[in-house]
């Protein structure tokens, strides 16, 4: 594997670098920094997706003829790696980096024309409707019924941990339409209308005091047959391929190598409780070295699948290993930030946002504020996109063999 930069490939890195410095919006840098969960209030993520939009580079993961940028694999990685550099909100991946590919590899000409443009302005903002109360990470299990009416399915079920349901207005959503075949068969794929009769939202507030997921209830919701996704069974191939793009889809080692390095510096200026500074303690730099190493052992991995990629293959069952590697890096790093602060990174301010001219008033500074509530949040690292178990079954299976 060779990562050594050509001259074209650092062209385009100084050029993102000077875009990110002229285009930034400083509002949406400290909403980011001051978001606790992985998933940006819409308010920062689509002003920052509005920037890119303009500028051509909001679909960058996309193919050309649909909006995309035409850019290489490493020139998508550099592209995430100097945004999370600079300090730029995560982009709003439900429908840019999950949905979009499902309707472009899967979806009618119809359904291409009308979704692809609406998720790049804006217009569209969707959720995942796949958890159930009573299937989780055994999603074959899900019982989200969908009967055909004429030219229409009846939908009656309900969702849960449905990230941002509260502020879509569409919902892609796993549904049972032959409940008499094998479990896998009998699912397929539907778009939803959030505003459509018989559909109701609860909110589910989390220990972080976020409101980030949903409960969503489906009661004789009528779906247009054209909304089916693919062919009725098709469902679980195609979640199986939607799952495999969220798990390696983007790259988490610039993000999380970013929030290291903001932690190193802030430590510089945090007493270690002795009378000298954080940073010149023994323990924690070891700490501090033992996260970094895990970064760039990520890193590495992260390169190794974008090599891969480069050359025509599918990233298959390695997204299962970075998607395992990066959910316990982000947990070691968040109580990193905890135990930076010392006492002030305990407080847990429920209110929010955190940005803005009506955040409350942090106790000690802004990140000791998010420290405690992003910790908490980051606990669903091991959880969704699959958990930790499901990870390492994946590879032990098809990686290693065994």
């Amino acid at each position: 594997m060779d990562i050594e930069l050509s001259p074209a490939d650092k062209a385009f890195r100084e050029d993102v670098r000077a875009f990110l410095r002229d285009h930034l919006p400083d509002a949406v840098k400290a909403g980011a920094a001051a978001t606790p969960s992985v998933f940006v209030e819409p308010e920062i993520g689509q002003a920052w997706n509005a920037v890119l939009d303009a500028k051509g580079w909001l679909g960058y993961q996309w193919p050309v003829e649909h909006g995309g940028t035409g850019w290489t694999p490493l020139q998508r990685y550099l592209f995430e790696k100097e945004c999370a550099a600079a300090g730029a909100p995560n982009l709003t991946v439900l429908g840019l980096k999950l949905l979009a590919p499902v309707l472009w590899t899967f979806g009618s000409e119809a359904q291409k024309a009308r979704y692809l443009p609406r998720i790049l302005s804006g217009e569209d903002y969707w959720c995942q409707g796949f958890s159930e109360p009573a299937a989780g990470s055994d999603l074959a299990s899900l019982k989200t019924r969908a009967v055909r009416d004429g030219d229409d399915y009846v939908v009656n079920g309900s969702k849960i941990w449905t990230t941002h349901a509260h502020h879509a207005n569409g919902m892609f959503t796993l549904v049972r339409t032959n409940p008499e075949v094998k479990k896998q068969a009998g699912i397929s794929f539907l778009l939803i209308d959030l505003a459509s009769p018989g559909v109701s939202v609860r909110p589910i507030l989390t220990t972080a005091g976020d409101h980030e997921v949903n409960q969503v209830f489906l009661e004789d919701v009528r779906v247009p047959v054209e909304n089916l996704v693919g062919g009725e069974g098709e469902g679980w191939t195609i979640a199986k391929f939607l799952l495999e793009n969220e798990r390696g889809g983007s790259c988490h080692a610039p993000k999380l190598g970013y929030d290291l390095a903001q932690i190193e510096v802030a430590a510089k200026s945090e007493s270690d409780g002795r009378g000298g500074a954080l940073a010149d303690s023994i323990d924690w730099r070891r700490r501090l070295a033992k996260a970094r190493l895990g970064v760039e052992a990520l890193e590495m991995i992260e390169l190794k699948i974008i090599s891969e990629i480069a050359k025509g293959r599918k990233p298959g069952p390695q997204t299962s290993l970075t998607k395992l590697l990066a959910s316990n890096l982000r947990q070691e790093i968040d109580l990193l930030a905890v135990d930076l602060f010392g006492i002030a990174g305990l407080q847990l301010e429920t209110a929010r946002p955190l940005y803005g001219d009506n955040a409350p008033e942090p106790v000690h500074s802004r990140a000791a504020q998010v420290a405690a509530a992003r910790y908490l949040n980051s606990r669903a690292w091991t959880i969704f996109g699959g958990t930790n178990e499901v990870q390492s079954t994946i590879i032990a299976k098809s990686v290693l063999g065994l």
